[in-house]
């Protein structure tokens, strides 16, 4: 499903934000749209034993636990996915997955839902969605939270 399509269904606000620059990275959004490096939700891919799993993160986390994830997940083993595996599970290149719509079991980082409205991915390194951290938790498969 589209990520407009998914959009559409929510009943919280959103807005897709165009811009002429890719934004790649936490500093860059925190930057360009003027906001708390925390409110940047970039999704990331993770590779497990039991397969692949979404996990959205604040940018102001500045390491991830990954032994803590795998008990989290109940997994021997976890690492960031590979670009190619990125792209063949989600669709999306890395630095530009969707907030929403990637079809994965999703962890979320607690730290988001202390704002207003977050910003991540669409899928087009040039759109940015900025949204309620409380719509993800409807529009995702949320398995877990990171604290």
């Amino acid at each position: 499903m589209e990520i407009t399509e998914l959009l559409r269904e929510t009943k919280y606000e959103y807005e897709l934000i165009q811009h002429d620059k890719p934004i790649l990275t936490r500093e860059d959004g925190s930057s360009y749209f003027g906001i708390d490096v925390g409110q940047t939700a970039p999704t990331l891919i993770l590779k497990t034993d039991k397969g692949f799993f979404g996990m959205i993160i604040s940018g102001s986390r500045e390491k991830i636990d990954f032994e803590k994830i795998a008990i989290l997940l109940n997994c021997k083993k976890v690492k960031l996915a590979r670009p190619s595996e990125v792209q063949k599970v989600t669709g999306y290149s890395v630095g530009s997955v969707a907030l929403i719509g990637f079809n994965l079991p999703c962890l979320i980082d607690k730290r988001l839902l202390d704002f207003d409205f977050i910003y991540g991915g669409t899928g087009k390194s040039t759109c940015t969605l900025k949204i309620s951290p409380h719509s993800i938790l409807e529009l995702n498969q949320i398995i877990a939270f990171i604290d």
